[in-house]
């Protein structure tokens, strides 16, 4: 049986087997072949549509080549490198995420974040294989953002309307390097300023745009906001912290255990992510290409 799909600017017949897997976000999507999808314009033409209303979608035994992981990712768009961890050097924009005993996991991934938010243009999304996962552990939690954003209290989203707020990779990932090497990363990659509520360009959700790479709001400090000095540095301070702990209920989350071959797929507008860094000294080797984003507002 087929069912209409209809997300945005995009319309499709749903034959796929999607099944959601909790009430707010995430589908298991069930025979599929991805490499397939990547080669045939109708199937990505409704994976996409499920991508949109679901947020992240989950696939089992993918036996996929890293050309065909790359094919797949860039029918969304262009890859993007990352500064710190680089690509695979036959595949630009295929990022190795592995971690083994001789590697404990950095501190980076166990942090509710988007993608990239340094960027001016933080990624559309990305495509995620595993390649090799601990016995137990090691499982990633996504979080629907659009979600965090239409509970908010009605008092706080007047509070938040129009505030926009300052992303840093030299704050985060330049945080463990020599001064001289973080300082060149800023130089690289100036702190992004985002709205702190974005909108959808497909879907028209209002997401809550802040995480793990925001530092600060840059235009609380006004006169509506602060009557003495002494408001504005615990005053906006708590204010970010409360919008960041958003991501944290887990009504608005789904977990998912990784199994060799597996692969999720996200839309990094309207969610964040959070690896579970439960499992060292097991191995942990994970491949993702992310996709070029746009300009949030």
């Amino acid at each position: 049986m087929t069912a209409t799909v209809d997300i945005g600017a995009v319309r499709t017949e749903a034959t796929m087997d999607a099944r959601p897997l909790t009430c707010s976000i995430g589908a298991e999507v069930h025979d599929v072949d991805l490499a397939e999808v990547g080669r045939d314009e109708t199937r990505f033409t409704e994976l996409k549509a499920l991508l949109l209303h679901h947020k992240v979608l989950f696939f089992r035994d993918q036996h996929m080549s890293r050309g065909e992981h790359v094919a797949l990712a860039e029918r969304f768009g262009p890859l993007e490198d990352h500064p710190v961890v680089g690509s695979d050097p036959d595949h630009p924009g295929l990022v190795r995420i592995y971690k083994d005993v001789d590697s404990p996991p950095e501190r980076f991934e166990n942090a509710y974040h988007c993608d990239a938010t340094w960027r001016e243009k933080p990624p559309m999304g990305a495509v995620l294989r595993c390649i090799e996962g601990p016995p137990v552990g090691g499982d990633t939690m996504w979080v629907n953002m659009a979600l965090a954003y239409e509970r908010l209290p009605e008092r706080v989203k007047e509070q938040i309307e129009g505030l926009r707020a300052r992303h840093s990779i030299e704050a985060t990932f330049g945080a463990r390097m020599p001064i001289e090497q973080r300082l060149e990363l800023k130089d690289r990659f100036p702190d992004a300023e985002h709205p702190v509520v974005r909108t959808h360009p497909e879907t028209g959700e209002r997401i809550l745009f802040v995480n793990s790479f925001t530092t600060h709001l840059t235009n609380y400090h006004t006169n509506e906001n602060v009557r003495y000095g002494i408001d504005y540095a615990p005053g906006a301070g708590e204010l970010l912290r409360y919008l960041q702990s958003q991501a944290t209920i887990p009504e608005y989350q789904v977990r998912w255990r990784w199994t060799p071959d597996s692969v999720a797929i996200w839309d990094n507008r309207s969610t964040q992510h959070y690896a579970v860094q439960d499992y060292w000294p097991a191995v942990r080797k994970m491949e993702r290409a992310g996709i070029v984003g746009d300009r949030p507002f």
